[in-house]
């Protein structure tokens, strides 16, 4: 299968079907350009990992943990999750899509629920939770940076 790059024009023969569709492209250069969003290892993500690192906090970010959180401290049982805007529903950022409503906002409104109960999760288990926006470490970085380190120094 040739898949169009999801910067690249769009394929213009499109089936007749399809035409009229409000997508521009076939539902497999869809699926590509949708499997090429990151889940780990973000920009925003990383930036608050080197920024933390470089004041010598130590984390691990391959874990176990319920959600499987961005950065863990072990040794304070906090857990620390990056949640983009869009994805998570950021009361601040979110825009409702303007295509495919419905099944945008049961996949987004289903991540929030399973964040919750993620967070319930690991505050039974005795776990501090840290939930940092990406517009935050866009923001301010040195902002983000010390409400982990307000949460690590309790």
């Amino acid at each position: 299968m040739n898949l169009t790059p999801c910067a690249t024009r769009p394929n213009r023969n499109l089936p007749p079907e399809q035409a009229t569709a409000v997508d521009v492209l076939t539902s497999e250069q869809r699926s590509y350009c949708m499997s090429r969003i990151r889940g780990r290892d973000t920009k925003p993500e990383v930036a608050l990992r080197k920024a933390l690192w470089s004041l010598g906090y130590r984390y691990r970010i391959k874990n176990r943990l319920p959600g499987n959180p961005d950065l863990v401290f072990a040794s304070r049982r906090t857990a620390v999750f990056v949640d983009g805007c869009f994805w998570h529903k950021c009361p601040v950022h979110f825009v409702r899509p303007k295509t495919r409503e419905k099944f945008w906002l049961v996949k987004i409104n289903g991540n929030v629920a399973r964040d919750s109960r993620n967070n319930e999760a690991l505050r039974s288990k005795g776990w501090q939770v840290l939930r940092i926006w990406e517009h935050e470490i866009k923001d301010s970085l040195e902002n983000a940076v010390a409400r982990v380190m307000d949460v690590l120094e309790r």
